[in-house]
C-alpha cells in the first residue's frame, strides 16, 4: 500500500510539474485561454450547397497556360481543395490527407473524378504549382493521376471569385506573414455545383467515395457540421501553442490529477477495508 501511494505521489508531482510547464510557455501577458483570436472571427466556411462556381474564371495551370476553371468541368464530378503551395503549416497537411484518401478509393483519377487545387495566394507561381505538383504525383501513383489532378495560380481577383463563390474565408496576418483559414476540401457535381464539404485534414475513405458518387448523380448533400481546423495554432514566430491548444492542454493535465487523485482515494479505502 505505501508503495502504490509512493508511486502515485511520484506520478502528481510530475503531472503537476508539467501542468506548470504549460502554464509557462504561454505568452505574457494573455487573453482567456478560451478566447478565439481575433483573426479567426470571420475565417472559416460559409456551406454554399447548390451553388455554381464561376466556371469562366481564368487561372494558370502548372506549366504556365492560361486556363478556365470551367475546363475541369462538363464529364464528371471534382474535388476542389484550396490551399496556397509554401503554406507554412496546415495546407501541405490537408493535401497529404486528400492524397491518403484518394490513394485508398478504388475510382481512377480521369475516369471518375478530377481534382483541381486552387493556391489562394496571388503572388504564388505555376513553377510553385509544378513542384506541388509533382511532389504528390510522386505520391500518388494511381494512372491516370497526372493529367487529372490540376495545380492552378492566379491573379487576386479571380481568386476571389471562386472563393466568394464557394464560402471559403481566409486573412493575411501581417505579424505572423500568413494566412489564417480553415481547412477542409469540397466535392463538386459535373456541372459545377457544389455538393459536399469535407472538413479536416483526414478525410476517411468512405466518405470522399459517397461525396463522388452522390456528386455524379447531381445530387447535393445536407449541411455538414463545421468542425473546422484553423491553420493559425501554432505561432512560429514565438514556438509556441496558441490559445486553442494550451487550452486542451490544461484541461488534460487537470483530467491527470483528477484521475490520480481518484485511484489514491481508491486505494487508501481498500487498505482500510482490508
Amino acid at each position: 500500500m505505501k508503495g502504490a501511494i509512493l508511486f502515485a505521489s511520484a506520478l502528481l508531482l510530475a503531472a503537476t510539474a508539467a501542468n506548470a510547464w504549460v502554464r509557462d510557455q504561454q505568452p505574457s501577458p494573455a487573453p482567456p485561454a478560451a478566447e478565439r483570436p481575433k483573426i479567426l472571427t470571420d475565417v472559416g466556411f460559409d456551406q454554399h450547397l447548390g451553388d455554381t462556381v464561376p466556371l469562366d474564371a481564368v487561372f494558370r495551370d502548372e506549366s504556365g497556360k492560361a486556363v478556365r476553371l470551367g475546363d475541369y468541368f462538363g464529364k464528371r464530378p471534382v474535388v476542389l481543395s484550396l490551399a496556397y503551395y509554401e503554406c507554412p503549416m496546415l495546407c501541405t497537411v490537408t493535401l497529404n490527407g486528400l492524397a491518403s484518401a484518394l490513394d485508398v478509393l478504388s475510382f481512377d483519377p480521369g475516369r471518375d473524378f478530377e481534382i483541381v487545387n486552387v493556391s489562394f495566394e496571388p503572388k504564388e507561381t505555376p513553377a510553385l504549382a509544378a513542384a506541388k505538383k509533382a511532389a504528390y504525383l510522386h505520391r500518388y501513383k494511381r494512372p491516370g493521376a497526372a493529367g487529372a489532378w490540376h495545380f492552378l495560380t492566379g491573379d487576386a481577383a479571380q481568386i476571389r471569385r471562386l472563393t466568394d463563390a464557394v464560402g471559403f474565408k481566409y486573412a493575411w496576418d501581417e505579424q505572423t506573414k500568413q494566412y489564417a483559414h480553415a481547412s477542409g476540401i469540397m466535392v463538386l457535381t459535373a456541372d459545377g455545383r457544389l455538393a459536399r464539404y469535407l472538413y479536416g485534414v483526414e478525410y476517411a475513405p468512405k466518405d470522399l467515395r459517397f461525396a463522388i458518387v452522390e456528386a455524379s448523380q447531381g445530387r447535393i448533400l445536407s449541411p455538414v457540421d463545421r468542425l473546422l481546423l484553423y491553420c493559425y495554432h501554432y505561432d512560429p514566430t514565438l514556438g509556441r501553442y496558441g490559445k486553442s491548444v494550451m487550452a486542451m492542454l490544461r484541461v488534460a493535465a487537470v483530467l491527470t490529477l483528477g484521475g490520480l487523485g481518484a485511484m489514491i482515494y481508491g486505494l487508501s479505502r481498500r487498505d482500510r477495508v482490508a
